[in-house]
């Protein structure tokens, strides 16, 4: 890896050491200083000691720290990858460090709601879209941070970390966010887009991990390409179709963070989403797969979020139902595929399905 020392640069920030959090460390390491938050002090100390973490190789530029205030005060812009699950409570802990300078460029691909005290997301519950919350929406409710943005599109960490050839998008509505996302980011190697749909690229991230839990499926029942083609222009259809509810802009699925990601997720093992529905297909049980996964399938979550959605819109999502019937129900893999092959889909387009809301 090439080096890049000089003390003239300033250095950027990482929140959180996971797969992603590290693929992303060591391509901003390849263009400046990267400090890296993580929440272990083992983990820092590796990284800074050894050059690992958990098996990961880590570029001599990545330095780490358990201290939220070192990367606020060092760091002007700060790249949070964290699981949705805690991003919340990781912003609210590093804003009080931040000012108006601070640019925040996320890659997480999630959402974030807040339920009544008590409420749990059953098959029935009805959640109205407006108490769903992307993670720029996040960072702008919980720090006084107003440039924001995001990245997404194919990305596997793993590939990413081999130095693989890559590509992602660079999504704010501020052109500054965008240009020093894309200074930062490229290396001859991983090629960096930009967009001013924010919302669109946001959501497209996360809709497409609904479909590679359903793409794992079928790979482990053994079906194969027409199957697998089938499911991800249908999933196409269906994430244009719930996204344009949550403010989305049809034109991000097409792009990287959109049809990208979801061939990408739907193809490999690779993918923590894939795995999921493919060692369900296989026979484990849920609670099985995920007791040995290092890092959490955003799907999951994803998933029940939708099934709410929809169940508030009163609008049909069959993909979304059935995984959703597979996974917290009691249909069987080999049940949900019968009843999808069986479903009436009368056109292969409805156009009023791409109505904005």
């Amino acid at each position: 890896m090439a080096s890049t020392n000089s003390s003239e640069i300033a250095p950027v920030g990482v929140l959180g050491g996971g797969s992603f959090g590290s693929a992303i460390s060591n391509l901003l390491a390849e263009n400046q200083p990267v400090i890296l938050l993580t929440r272990s002090q083992e983990v820092a100390d590796s990284i800074n000691t050894t050059r690992q973490n958990r098996g990961r190789v880590m570029h001599e530029n990545v330095r780490a720290t358990t201290d939220a205030a070192e990367v606020a005060n060092q760091c002007r812009l700060i790249f949070p990858i964290l699981p949705s699950a805690g991003f919340r409570e990781t912003i609210k802990s590093l804003a009080p460090h931040l000012t108006p300078e601070h640019i925040l460029i996320h890659g997480t691909k999630g959402v974030d709601i807040q339920l009544p005290a008590g409420d749990q997301l059953t098959a029935d519950y009805k959640l109205n879209p407006k108490k769903v919350n992307t993670m720029s929406e996040v960072i702008l409710q919980e720090t006084i941070v107003r440039r924001v943005g995001c990245l997404a599109g194919p990305n596997l960490a793993a590939e990413i970390l081999e130095g693989q050839p890559a590509a992602t998008v660079v999504a704010s509505h501020f052109d500054e966010v965008i240009k020093l996302g894309q200074k930062s980011l490229r290396t001859p190697r991983f090629q960096v887009y930009g967009s001013h749909d924010l919302t669109g690229v946001e959501i497209a991230g996360v809709l497409k991990n609904v479909i590679a839990l359903a793409a794992g499926a079928l790979s482990g029942l053994g079906f194969g390409e027409n199957a697998k083609a089938l499911l991800i222009s249908r999933g196409m259809v269906e994430m244009i179709h719930v996204g344009t509810h949550l403010g989305g802009d049809i034109v991000a699925v097409l792009g990287l963070a959109g049809i990208g990601d979801l061939i990408a997720t739907c193809s490999s093992s690779k993918s923590r989403n894939f795995t999921v529905g493919y060692r369900l297909a296989k026979g484990e049980t849920l609670t099985a797969i995920l007791a040995d996964m290092e890092e959490v399938a955003e799907g999951l979550n994803t998933l029940r979020i939708s099934r709410a959605m929809a169940n508030y819109l009163g609008i049909r999502v069959p993909l979304t139902e059935t995984i959703y019937d597979v996974i917290y129900g009691e249909k069987t893999v080999e049940e949900g595929l019968d009843y999808l092959m069986k479903f009436p889909f009368y056109v292969d387009i409805d156009r009023s399905m791409f109505r904005r809301v």
